[in-house]
């Protein structure tokens, strides 16, 4: 029988979706191209932009087999029609308490019986000069400091497979740092 997502605790959901690194596949970008095809289709005059953003965005870095999307939407959006869309096409509302309004997260390919592919996360945002759009950038631009990603991402899945929040806070200092040189690099881009 499948769990129900929405009652379990914690710990048993970082059991259900481990994190697991794999080596770059180019299935990643045909993923991201399906996705922001239905994507556009639902929001054609909200959208302001649709980005292909996270690991899976860069060619050769190693990621977890998830597409994040983040996508940029007009100050006018209902978000209430937004969400009751995505949610009938298969995305399950994640709250983002912490964020500035109106971050939403959606995840779709998570089950009661753990991942099924292909995996998404999806950003809703209003337009901004987002740290993911040039941390992304400077990956793509210096392939060594990609590399060095890749490791440190390795060495913490192993680390922390059952650990989602210690994973991502340990990848934190590495991606302020170089988000920083990417803004310096490319000031104003977005």
């Amino acid at each position: 029988m499948s769990k129900d997502l929405s009652t379990l605790p914690l710990d048993e959901l970082w059991q259900l979706f481990p994190i697991i690194i794999r080596e770059h596949d180019p299935v990643w970008e045909k993923w991201y191209q399906e996705e922001s095809r239905l994507l556009t289709g639902l929001f054609p005059e909200d959208i302001v932009r649709l980005s292909h953003i996270g690991s899976t965005s860069v060619k050769g870095l190693s990621a977890k087999p998830t597409v994040d999307l983040l996508l940029e939407i007009t100050p006018g959006c209902n978000l209430a029609r937004l969400r009751a869309s995505l949610e009938k096409n298969d995305y399950i509302y994640s709250p983002q308490r912490k964020k500035p309004a109106p971050h939403m997260m959606f995840m779709k390919g998570y089950t009661g019986e753990g991942f099924v592919p292909p995996v998404y996360h999806l950003h809703v945002r209003y337009p901004g000069d987002w740290d993911e759009l040039y941390f992304r950038d400077y990956l793509r631009a210096h392939g060594d400091i990609a590399a060095q990603y890749g490791v440190l991402k390795k060495q913490l899945a192993q680390k922390y497979t059952y650990n989602r929040d210690a994973y991502t806070h340990a990848k934190t200092e590495f991606i302020q740092s170089h988000t920083k040189a990417a803004r310096r690099e490319f000031p104003g881009r977005y």
